[in-house]
């Protein structure tokens, strides 16, 4: 059970260590970076959103008009 633990707390140290590596290594993206990603992601928000609601106004067309000839 000790050599588990022992084990545990090294593999959580190397975690640690390599994830403040990362961060070192990372740099701060500028505002014009930042605001196109953000336009970027809203765009593909608005993309998936607009598929979904017609595919839901088709559904619902289709289930209020699937019995009525």
């Amino acid at each position: 059970m000790q050599e588990f633990e022992v084990n545990l707390l090294a593999f959580v140290q190397r975690k640690v260590i390599e994830i403040i590596q990362t961060l070192k290594l990372a740099k701060k993206t500028s505002k014009d970076d930042y605001f196109t990603h953000l336009r970027l992601v809203l765009l593909g928000m608005a993309v998936v959103g607009g598929i979904a609601f017609v595919i839901k106004l088709i559904a619902e067309f289709i289930t209020s008009t699937g019995g009525k000839t």
